[in-house]
Parts: C-alpha cells; sequence; structure tokens
C-alpha cells in the first residue's frame, strides 16, 4: 500500500489537484518575507510586524469561521441562504393567541419548528391568562427566534366551556388585539414600515411556502384554507382577466359573506394596518363573521392579493390537536403523584 504514494502516476494526479494551492501558499509566503525585508530595510528591525495587523487577521479568520457555521447550520435545516443574506427582506410579524391547556407546549414547538425556516420572521406570542406562564416564557427564550411575549386575559363571560362547540363563542379577540396594539406601540413614529402581519393560531398546520407567498403583501393577501368549515377546502375564487383578482368565494358556510375566509387565509401589509386605527377584532362581531368585519375595515374585495399560484394551491390547514385523555392523570394528582412532578410537558 506505501508503494502506491510513489507510483508516477499517483504522484502526478495529487500534483495536478493540489498545485494551485501550493502556489498561492508559496505566494503568501514571499508576499510575507518581501514585507518583512522592507520593514526591516527602513527600520533595521523585523519588530515592526503592526500588533494591529495581526489582531485584525484574528478577526477576520474569526469571521470566517462563524460564516462557515452558519452556511453549514442553513445547509443542516434545508433554508435557502440566498433569503437569509438579502438584509432587506421585509419582516413578517405573526401573532398567535394561546392558553394553557396540556399540548401546549406541543403545538408550540410544532409552530417553532416551522417558523424556524423562516428568515425574517418576528413571533408575537400572546398567553390569554393574568401573567406571563413560566413555560411559554422557558419555551421562548430557548426558541432560537426573534420573539414578543405578551398576556392578556379574556373575562370569563367570553371564555369558552368544555362543553361548548368552538364556534359559540370568538376566540383569541383580544390576544390579537393585544399584538396589533404592541405593533402600533413599536413602530410608531417609523418610516420604514415593510413588513407583513399575519395571525396564526398554535392549532393550525403551516408550511415554510406560505411565508414566501405572503412577503410581498402590499395590501391583503389571501389563498386557500384546508379541513375548514365543513370541507376540504376554503378557497377565494379568482379571475385571470383582464389582471388576476379575487371575485368570490368556495366556502361551506354563508358564500356570500364579503369575506367569507379563515383567519389562516389572509395577511395584512404593515403599513396599511397600523394606518388603519380602527382594524381590530370584535366580540361582538356575528358568529363566524370575526374575520370579515375586520377586513372590511381594510380592503374591498376587488384589492385583494390572490397568493399560491392563484389560489390553486393549499399551504396551510385548519388541524386541530385532539384532546388528550387525562383521565389517569386526574387519578394520580388527588393521590398527590402527579406524573409531572418535576418535569416540563
Amino acid at each position: 500500500m506505501a508503494m502506491g504514494y510513489f507510483n508516477p502516476y499517483f504522484i502526478k494526479r495529487r500534483a495536478k489537484k493540489w498545485w494551485p494551492y501550493f502556489g498561492l501558499f508559496l505566494l503568501l509566503v514571499i508576499g510575507y518575507q518581501e514585507g518583512v525585508l522592507r520593514s526591516y530595510s527602513s527600520s533595521g528591525s523585523y519588530t515592526t510586524v503592526d500588533e494591529s495587523s495581526r489582531s485584525t487577521m484574528k478577526e477576520i479568520f474569526a469571521l470566517e469561521r462563524e460564516i462557515k457555521l452558519l452556511k453549514s447550520v442553513l445547509k443542516k435545516y434545508s433554508i435557502p441562504e440566498a433569503e437569509y443574506a438579502d438584509t432587506l427582506l421585509p419582516i413578517i410579524y405573526v401573532i398567535t393567541p394561546t392558553y394553557s391547556r396540556p399540548h401546549q407546549k406541543a403545538e408550540l414547538t410544532r409552530l417553532k419548528s416551522v417558523f424556524l425556516h423562516v428568515p425574517s420572521l418576528h413571533w408575537i406570542l400572546v398567553e390569554d391568562a393574568t401573567h406571563k406562564s413560566k413555560l411559554v416564557m422557558n419555551f421562548l427564550e430557548s426558541s432560537g427566534l426573534s420573539y414578543t411575549h405578551l398576556h392578556q386575559s379574556t373575562p370569563p363571560d367570553w371564555k369558552l366551556q368544555d362543553s361548548d362547540p368552538k364556534w359559540r363563542k370568538p376566540r383569541g379577540v383580544l390576544q390579537r388585539n393585544a399584538g396589533i396594539k404592541w405593533l402600533r406601540r413599536k413602530l410608531r413614529g417609523e418610516r420604514d414600515l415593510r413588513g407583513v402581519v399575519y395571525f396564526a393560531d398554535d392549532d393550525n398546520t403551516y408550511s415554510t411556502e406560505l411565508f414566501k407567498e405572503m412577503r410581498d403583501t402590499k395590501t391583503v393577501s389571501v389563498w386557500p384554507v384546508g379541513l375548514v368549515g365543513g370541507v376540504m377546502v376554503e378557497r377565494p375564487l379568482v379571475s385571470r382577466a383582464p389582471t388576476p383578482h379575487v371575485t368570490g368565494w368556495l366556502a361551506g358556510w354563508k358564500p356570500d359573506r364579503t369575506f367569507a375566509t379563515d383567519m389562516a387565509g389572509f395577511a395584512v401589509n404593515l403599513a396599511l394596518l397600523l394606518r388603519r386605527s380602527d382594524a381590530e377584532f370584535s366580540f361582538t362581531s356575528s358568529i363566524g363573521h370575526m374575520e370579515c368585519d375586520f377586513l372590511e375595515k381594510l380592503v374591498t374585495l376587488s384589492q385583494l392579493e390572490p397568493k399560491a399560484d392563484l389560489c390553486t394551491k393549499v399551504l396551510v390547514w385548519h388541524t386541530r390537536t385532539e384532546r388528550p385523555n387525562m383521565k389517569d392523570e386526574e387519578r394520580l394528582r388527588k393521590a398527590g403523584t402527579p406524573s409531572d412532578q418535576g418535569i416540563e410537558v
């Protein structure tokens, strides 16, 4: 095996591969020696090699290592490097209401796994509670995301009871409004308001493609939502002539609504939302009209921007996690030995 290294063909092949690097090394050595000799001829000593230059070179090498590390992370998670390199990318502000239940952390983890693949995203997570929970605080701190953590409790009269159907009372109203109010306070006086606002519930399923679609929203962009309203898909109806525009809605329930869409089916231009100070959600909206009432404060039907290949692709699904069976957990708690004692679930 050792004789292979002295094989002329092997040596020739290796030399062909490595001679450019060897040549570069020689040039660096010659350049360094020439610089040292010039320093010596001008001052009579070799000590004029600038310490600040050495420090600068160390910083450059350290930055190069960090860049390589970041590129490897992007490659590992199949994240487009070009998107993260674009510093002018509009920010997507995602407002998510959440509340305490056994599978809360599981739901939030699923969202986090998607959001980590989306560049220039800021997550506004609003707890329906009188104070911020330790579970959500710890979760966000270790998420690796840019985030804002808020809390806003819903009055008891407006809370859904376990026996209530999901549509009985509007959910997440005050939490979404708290997110909007935070944006108004945070961005008051800002001139550069390039961005998008999206209301993402914590029990839906999202494709990363959805966020690429919404990023250049000029007014309000819309797209289909799967598994919602008693049908396989609710979607805007789009006419291609003379230019693509929304003409109506394909929906199982009240398709004659001005905006017969689900909360997951639209995104709003940031500047537009902040200009319309009355644009908020309301408890007084009729059942199934909360999204419609909100959008009527922002745009008309003709101003909507159909996305997702002119609303022919489903990129978000209105899924719901099955409520876990906690019968035995209740028994353990009554006995004073809960299964999650000392561990966060």
